[in-house]
């Protein structure tokens, strides 16, 4: 026996009692049941960050595709700007480099030796 069969059992034999039952007791469970239906809570659809134990929420009322449309676009500016910024940083270090070579009192020679490449690289921080 599956739970399918096993619940339409149950279901016949609660039908089956419920025949049994005085009218007024039956008035009773139909008003119960009407009361709790009355307040039970309604599901409201609402996007909130998926973070650990939902620290940020938004509780917005814009369509659920604008929601999205905005978390891609964020997602894009953010992306743009850390390239931006690592490629800022990239540059900053390299002109450091140069402007420490341009500044240094090394011989012209010294930028053609195989082993200046080497020593640029233990003598940068």
């Amino acid at each position: 026996m599956n739970e399918q069969q096993f619940a339409c059992q149950i279901r016949k034999h609660l039908e089956q009692g419920l025949h049994d039952l005085p009218q007024a007791t039956a008035d009773r469970l139909a008003q119960a049941r009407r009361i709790a239906l009355a307040h039970q809570k309604q599901a409201v659809a609402q996007s909130s960050l998926a973070t650990a134990g939902s620290f940020l929420n938004i509780h917005l009322d814009i369509p659920r595709h604008y929601n999205q449309l905005i978390a891609a676009l964020a997602l894009v500016a953010a992306a743009v700007l850390t390239t931006f910024w690592l490629a800022d940083r990239q540059v900053n270090e390299l002109s450091e480099i140069d402007s420490a070579l341009l500044a240094g009192d090394l011989p012209v020679n010294a930028y053609t030796d195989k082993g200046f490449n080497a020593w640029l690289k233990q003598a940068s921080p």
